[in-house]
C-alpha cells in the first residue's frame, strides 16, 4: 500500500535508452584524422510525480538536465514558446498551461567549434488552479477485516418499494461478505444469492458505502480497478449531503431535498455491457427551474478491470472537471442554475443490473471492485 503523496517530492524520469554508437552524430576535427563523437543526454524530473502520478503534483514545475561532454552552453526550448540558455545545462520551469499537457523540449548543445548538437523529448505536465492542495480525508485501506466505520456508511435501507433505483437486482448489506479491506485494498464485493430485506427478495447481494466526511470543493482521487463481470455496474460518485434519501448517513444535518435538486457527480460509472471504456456524468436539478438536466461524457479504457487507474474529480466554485489519470473526461461550468456549491458525500458501490448494468449472465458467481484508495484534497 502506497502512502499519501509527499509534497514537492521528485522523481527522476526514465531517461532515454542509451541511443546505438551509429546513431550519434559525428564531427570531424579539421586537420585531423580522428573522429570525434558528440552526444546530449537530457534527465527530466516533474515535481511530485511518483507512479501513481506520473504527471506531478499539479505545481507544473519541471527541472531539466542537460549534459554533453565539453559542451561550452546549452538551449532549451520548452515547447510552449519559451526559450532558456544555460551555460551549466540546469533549467527549471513552471508550465503555466492547465491541465494535462504535452510539451515538446528541444535541448541543444552548443561547443566552441561552433558545432551543435540536440535531443528531443515529449513530456506531459500536470498543472492544477491556485495554490497546491491539502489533504484533508483519506482512505489508504490498510490492515485487514471490516471497513473504518469512523470513515464509512453502509446504505443498506432499500430506499424504493425495497429496492433500489434504476430497475436495480441487488440488495446492499453491511456484512464483510460484501464489503472488506486485504493486502492493501478496500474490496466491494457483488455476489450471486439470494437475500431478504424486509421481505423484499433480491437474488444478488453487494455493498454501497457512503463517506461519513461531507466536503464542498476539492480534488477527490481514487484509485481503483473495476470488476470485469457483465452485468455489473461499479460507481465511484458524489450527492449532495442534503439528500433526503432514507438510510443516508447525514439525515437531515444539511438540509432536505430530493433528487436530482441535491446534485450528483459521477467520477466514475461503467456499463456492464462495456469493460473497455468508462463514464463520468453530472446529474442536478436547476435551481431557477426545478428541471432536472445533465451531462456528461465517456473515455476508451480498456485496461479498466486489469490495471488500477486513479478515478478523480476537480471542483471549484468555476467549474468541474472529472478525469481518468489526469485525462480530461468532462467538464461543467459551476454556475448559479446548478447546485453545486453545497457539501457533498462519496459513495463508492457496485450495482447489479438495472439501467447502466443491463443484462446479468447466468454464469455470474462473483464481482469485485478494489480500491487502493480515496483521497480528499482541499
Amino acid at each position: 500500500m502506497r502512502a499519501p503523496l509527499t509534497p514537492l517530492f521528485a522523481l527522476l524520469a526514465a531517461c532515454p535508452a542509451e541511443p546505438d554508437a551509429t546513431t550519434l552524430s559525428t564531427y570531424e576535427d579539421t586537420g585531423s584524422a580522428s573522429t570525434r563523437t558528440y552526444k546530449v543526454e537530457l534527465a527530466v524530473t516533474l515535481i511530485g510525480a511518483d507512479d501513481l502520478s506520473p504527471h506531478g503534483d499539479g505545481s507544473g514545475l519541471v527541472e531539466f538536465v542537460a549534459t554533453a561532454t565539453d559542451a561550452v552552453r546549452f538551449t532549451f526550448d520548452l515547447g510552449n514558446g519559451t526559450r532558456v540558455d544555460s551555460v551549466s545545462g540546469q533549467v527549471q520551469h513552471t508550465y503555466d498551461e492547465l491541465g494535462t499537457n504535452d510539451f515538446v523540449v528541444t535541448v541543444t548543445a552548443h561547443w566552441d567549434t561552433e558545432t551543435s548538437e540536440e535531443v528531443t523529448e515529449t513530456i506531459t505536465v500536470y498543472r492544477t488552479t491556485g495554490e497546491l492542495p491539502t489533504l484533508v480525508w483519506s482512505d489508504e485501506f490498510d490492515g485487514d477485516g471490516a471497513i473504518d466505520a469512523d470513515k464509512w456508511h453502509h446504505q443498506d435501507v432499500p430506499p424504493q418499494d425495497g429496492g433500489w433505483f434504476n430497475g436495480e437486482l441487488q440488495h446492499y448489506t453491511a456484512r464483510t461478505d460484501n464489503s472488506y479491506v486485504s493486502d492493501g485494498t478496500l474490496k466491494i464485493a457483488a455476489l450471486d444469492e439470494t437475500y431478504i430485506v424486509h421481505g423484499s427478495v433480491r437474488e444478488y447481494t453487494s455493498a454501497r458505502l457512503n463517506s461519513k466526511f461531507a466536503f464542498t470543493y476539492g480534488r477527490v482521487e481514487v484509485r481503483a480497478k473495476l470488476p470485469a463481470q457483465a452485468g455489473t455496474w461499479p460507481a465511484i460518485w458524489t450527492l449532495g449531503a442534503n439528500i433526503d434519501e432514507i438510510g443516508n448517513h447525514f439525515g437531515s444535518e444539511y438540509g432536505s431535498v430530493g433528487w436530482p435538486a441535491c446534485g450528483e457527480i459521477d467520477i466514475l460509472e461503467q456499463r456492464g455491457w462495456d469493460k473497455q471504456s468508462t463514464i463520468s456524468h453530472f446529474h442536478w436539478g436547476n435551481t431557477q427551474t426545478a428541471a432536472y438536466e445533465n451531462e456528461g461524457g465517456e473515455l476508451a479504457n480498456p485496461t479498466s478491470t486489469t490495471d488500477f487507474h486513479v478515478y478523480s474529480l476537480e471542483w471549484t466554485e468555476d467549474h468541474m472537471r472529472v478525469m481518468v489519470d489526469d485525462q480530461l473526461v468532462h467538464e461543467l461550468a459551476n454556475t448559479v442554475e446548478r447546485p453545486f456549491d453545497n457539501p457533498h458525500y462519496l459513495l463508492l458501490n457496485i450495482a447489479m443490473g438495472g439501467s447502466l448494468g443491463g443484462a446479468v449472465p447466468d454464469s455470474f458467481t462473483q464481482a469485485v471492485m478494489e480500491v487502493d484508495y480515496v483521497r480528499v484534497y482541499q
